[in-house]
């Protein structure tokens, strides 16, 4: 298999871990053992890693991995993310299972059923998932992944929708800026709330 087209996010890679080249890992599998079980990982730059060998330690497991012998190659590996490709996931998920990587590119709906952009990306800061949308108008905002915020998605439709008001894209009626034309739709051309950096007014 080559380097992921379509790249799913597995693990990142920590600290070393003794002198032969063992490594700590925290993963994102359900099952932090099965790291090894979907095939090679791969990191941003395409390079290949193959689990040797697992084991739990804490709250990460410690990670064998070919080709890495000695404490030094373990430290330079330190904060590397790894990557499956979506093909090496399992496919039949329940209704309301998805996929991170299944969110990026999905037309995103406000409440009255307007496409008003669509996924580019979902991120992590630290706070809690955050997903990129790029407006019609051009502009970035950064909506956070709650059920408030987003409460439906529909993967086979090919689109997820925000409530723009939790979302943070249109100011509520107590502040007299709801970001609705004279019909009531969402105006996607109003300027969305969120960070300034993204367009926003904050």
């Amino acid at each position: 298999m080559s380097a992921p087209k379509k790249p799913v996010q597995m693990a990142t890679i920590g600290a070393a871990h003794g002198l032969k080249g063992e490594l700590r890992v925290n993963t994102f599998t359900g099952e932090p053992l099965a790291l090894g079980r979907y095939g090679p990982l791969y990191d941003r730059a395409g390079r290949r890693f193959d689990v040797l060998s697992a084991r739990p330690q804490g709250n990460v497991i410690v990670v064998r991995f070919k080709g890495v012998d000695d404490r030094t190659a373990a430290e330079a590996l330190n904060g590397t993310d790894l990557f499956v490709d979506r093909s090496a996931l399992p496919a039949d998920l329940a209704d309301d299972e998805f996929y991170h990587a299944d969110l990026v590119g999905l037309a995103v709906h406000d409440d009255s059923g307007n496409t008003i952009g669509r996924v580019g990306a979902l991120q992590n800061y630290g706070g809690g998932d955050i997903l990129e949308i790029t407006l019609n108008s051009g502009r970035q905002a950064l909506v956070p992944f709650t059920a408030a915020a987003v409460p439906q998605i529909a993967l086979s439709a090919g689109f997820l929708r925000v409530d723009p008001v939790a979302a943070g894209l249109v100011e509520d009626e107590e502040n007299d800026a709801d970001g609705r034309d004279e019909q009531g739709a969402f105006n996607p051309r109003r300027r969305p709330r969120g960070p300034a950096d993204a367009g926003g007014n904050r």
